[in-house]
């Protein structure tokens, strides 16, 4: 595939369409480092960094990008002190339900991936009304990964496929298609993303939707999360516009 057009200085609602960018992933990272920077506690930072997804969500809409995916909270997270994870748990409840009706009303669709079964039952109880409320919404498809990890998305799909076989679902392994198992996923049905944003600086993708992203472009800023803003997501897509994506085929 050739390189795209670099999109003009001042991106509008097609730009996105224009590049064929469908689905940006975010790594939201930095929350804690922009605290530290500040000598402020680390809820300060998430915080900030619920305000920096607002952000981030309506600069999405605006550049036409129809799919985004943001990683809220790893399956590694649980590993964190018990004080800032129980902060975290009533923070995404505080945020679904301040922000609910505001995602609704701009058409937003919502979707939660990842194994949801040991949050908090109230938080559950949230996240899956929050769903259900948005599910006929046909604007911004918003995909929150909480209790995420891509290893343990992609054992339970090899599990679920094992199931199917003992069932007949599955009657040979000749059905098994790379297809066949990204409909597996917590993703199925969602495009693979083309862009991954990074914000803070590290360089990897921590166990976030590897097989999704096989081929996805990666843009690196060392700007922490709660500074993320639509300037931000525009220099990315500005990124993206000169890459050259191959899918090793030249």
């Amino acid at each position: 595939m050739a390189a795209h057009t670099a999109p003009p200085a001042e991106l509008t609602q097609k730009a996105a369409t224009d590049l064929g960018l469908r689905h940006i992933a975010m790594i939201m990272d930095g929350n804690r480092r922009w605290a530290r920077a500040k000598n402020l506690a680390s809820v300060f930072g998430h915080r900030e960094g619920v305000k920096a997804f607002k952000r981030a969500i309506k600069a999405a809409d605006k550049f036409g990008i129809k799919y985004l995916t943001v990683y809220a909270f790893s399956t590694e997270n649980w590993g964190r002190k018990k004080e800032e994870v129980e902060f975290l748990m009533n923070l995404l409840k505080e945020m679904i339900k301040n922000e609910l009706q505001e995602l609704h009303g701009n058409n937003v669709r919502l979707r939660i991936i990842g194994d949801i079964r040991p949050l908090p039952e109230d938080l559950k109880k949230i996240l899956l009304e929050a769903q259900g409320f948005t599910a006929e919404n046909s604007g911004l498809n918003l995909q929150i990964a909480i209790n995420y990890g891509s290893r343990s998305e992609i054992t339970g799909a090899l599990k679920k496929i094992c199931r199917d076989i003992q069932a007949g679902v599955i009657e040979s392994p000749e059905e098994i298609t790379e297809t066949l198992i990204s409909n597996y996923l917590y993703t199925a049905q969602i495009p693979d993303p083309d862009l991954l944003i990074r914000t803070g600086g590290e360089q990897r993708l921590s166990n976030y939707l590897l097989w999704q992203s096989a081929y996805t472009e990666i843009f690196v800023t060392e700007v922490f999360w709660p500074d993320f803003d639509e300037t931000l997501l525009e220099r990315a897509i500005h990124s993206f516009a000169g890459r050259n994506r191959r899918f090793g085929k030249d």
